[in-house]
């Protein structure tokens, strides 16, 4: 119980976090063009982006879920299991989200410099989120 509101800040942060990887491939999807089409118009990247969205609402659901118990006086000792839960849901969406943002930006996603800068630095947060709080194992 110790760890409750951390767990629910690093989700919070997360949640963020997959957003910013969700809104920056949607734009390299629309702009960058791959085979003479953009890449938005290939089905498996228009499945990603779906999938991504889909974990990214299901965990706002769920954050939004724990912070109405928060409050309403749900004492810490019952909201321990459903913090951690939160924490580790959020922590996989994230890296799930990074990963899928650098497979849309290609080469330019493992670049520190250029279109995929912010990319390939949430890529390396994804570690800084998933181990504080208690890690997922």
């Amino acid at each position: 119980t110790n760890f409750n509101h951390e767990r629910f800040l690093i989700a919070i942060g997360a949640c963020r976090s997959s957003r910013l990887c969700y809104q920056e491939s949607l734009h390299e999807a629309m702009t960058r063009k791959t085979f003479g089409k953009r890449l938005i118009d290939h089905q498996l990247i228009r499945y990603k982006l779906a999938e991504m969205a889909r974990q990214i609402e299901a965990l706002q659901d769920h954050i939004e879920r724990i912070a109405y118990q928060f409050s309403n006086g749900i004492p810490d000792a019952a909201l321990g299991a459903q913090c951690a839960l939160l924490k580790v849901q959020a922590s996989k969406t994230f890296e799930y989200c990074a990963r899928e943002a650098v497979q849309i930006y290609g080469g330019s996603g493992i670049v520190k410099e250029g279109r995929g800068k912010k990319v390939e630095r949430l890529y390396r947060e994804v570690r800084g989120i998933a181990i504080p709080g208690g890690s997922e194992e």
